[in-house]
């Protein structure tokens, strides 16, 4: 089984233009990208609620997939984010929502909008947990219970059930969740600002190793790579240079690392670098793939 490359556009929570988020989400799906991301920081005062906004945004669009990049776990239980992602995959007609999903960060405001403070362990531990309460909540049993640390359920009732291609993404990074991601997720989430291509092929191996213990196909793992980056002059940095070095590099990434999709991050002058992509880069290097 291969996957096919996907490509798509971070779109900001902010709301101080109130309207350009779906502008620009309208702008991607209009061009035949694959996926809108959304970071999703409760704590950060210029920021729209990103579960609020993906189903707006669901709603104003015709076909892209939304995912949060990722979904802040700590404010979060996991039992509510799988309610709401099923629901969100139901009412779109499937296909159109990814759970991303990440430990945590930024404890500090976290625990400001009274969250836990949790440490590395710990919060490994929780997106353990999480990962299995989630799984639980999409079961379609009747009733399902689980007993962990940090999560529990007491013989709740779940519904509605998702859609078969409804799916959990981890942004993760060290050995211990790159191994949980294998085991248990269907996509993974890395970006290039905190994992490099320096290391990239050390943490892939990372994954596929985790996947295969797991009895699973490496090849029908998600593998989304998030790029911070400017389409402009030509440049000797990755993904900072023209359409064409933009194209190659995306073509070296997928058959050097294996990955089968990207997400795009502006630096800067955010409408006009999504158009360029989506434009001009993706179109060529879908061409350039297929060849």
């Amino acid at each position: 089984m291969t996957l096919p490359v996907l490509f798509g556009a971070n779109i900001d929570p902010t709301w101080a233009d109130p309207q350009a988020p779906e502008r620009l989400a309208r702008l991607v799906d209009d061009a035949g990208l694959d996926l809108v991301t959304v970071q999703d920081h409760p704590y950060q005062s210029a920021f729209y609620d990103t579960w609020t906004l993906i189903s707006y945004l669901a709603a104003r669009t015709r076909s892209i997939t939304f995912v949060p990049t990722v979904a802040n776990l700590p404010l979060r239980p996991p039992s509510m984010l799988a309610k709401a992602a099923a629901s969100l995959d139901v009412l779109t007609g499937g296909g159109r929502v990814q759970l991303g999903l990440g430990a945590g960060a930024f404890w500090d405001a976290i625990a400001a909008m009274g969250g836990p403070r949790r440490d590395r362990r710990e919060a490994a531990d929780a997106l353990e947990e999480a990962v299995e309460v989630i799984r639980l909540m999409w079961s379609g049993q009747r009733s399902v219970r689980f007993e962990g640390e940090h999560y529990r359920l007491a013989g709740v009732h779940p519904g509605p059930a998702p859609g078969p291609d409804l799916g959990i993404w981890l942004g993760a990074y060290g050995p211990r969740t790159i191994r949980l991601t294998g085991a248990r997720a269907d996509g993974w989430l890395p970006s290039l600002g905190f994992l490099g291509l320096d290391r990239l092929g050390d943490a892939v191996a990372q994954l596929d190793r985790g996947v295969e213990e797991a009895g699973r196909d490496p090849a029908a793992i998600r593998k989304v790579y998030n790029l911070g980056g400017i389409i402009g002059p030509e440049s000797s940095a990755p993904f900072q240079g023209s359409v064409r070095q933009w194209v190659d590099q995306l073509g070296s990434v997928v058959r050097d690392f294996g990955m089968n999709g990207f997400v795009y991050w502006p630096a800067d002058d955010h409408e006009r670098q999504l158009a360029l992509f989506a434009e001009e880069v993706v179109p060529a290097a879908r061409a350039a793939l297929g060849a």
